[in-house]
Parts: C-alpha cells; sequence; structure tokens
C-alpha cells in the first residue's frame, strides 16, 4: 500500500473528524479510501447512464466484437 500526504481544508477536516466520532470511519486514513471508492462508483454509474443515453440516441454499435475492434 502506498502512502500519500494531502493539504486540506479546516472544513474537510472538521468533517473527517466527525465521521470518525460517529463511527463511520475509523480514521483519517479510512475516510479518504472510502471517499475515493465512491467516486470510482460514481464514474461506472457515469458511464452506464452516457451509455443508456447514446443506445437511446441510436449511437450504438451492433455486430461481432472482434470485427469492430478492428474499426478502430
Amino acid at each position: 500500500m502506498t502512502t500519500i500526504s494531502i493539504p486540506i481544508t479546516s472544513k474537510q477536516e472538521s468533517f473527517i473528524k466527525s465521521l470518525i466520532k460517529r463511527g463511520t470511519v475509523a480514521n483519517k486514513a479510512h475516510a479518504v479510501r472510502r471517499a475515493l471508492d465512491l467516486m470510482a462508483e460514481e464514474e461506472v454509474v457515469l458511464r452506464v447512464l452516457k451509455s443508456q443515453q447514446e443506445a437511446k440516441e441510436g449511437k450504438i454499435l451492433r455486430g461481432n466484437l472482434d470485427d469492430l475492434v478492428k474499426l478502430f
């Protein structure tokens, strides 16, 4: 595991401390890891929503995946 050091605002620190006090996270590192995990999940959701919108707009590719890959 890699360790990083990042500056945060006092408001962010207060929020993290409140999460720790409530037992939502174990420590500061846990809070940051959870935040990163949530951002990764959000990215996946946004990609799915974009794909759904593109499908509604008819922007989809049909056919054999091996053949489609050759197009790019």
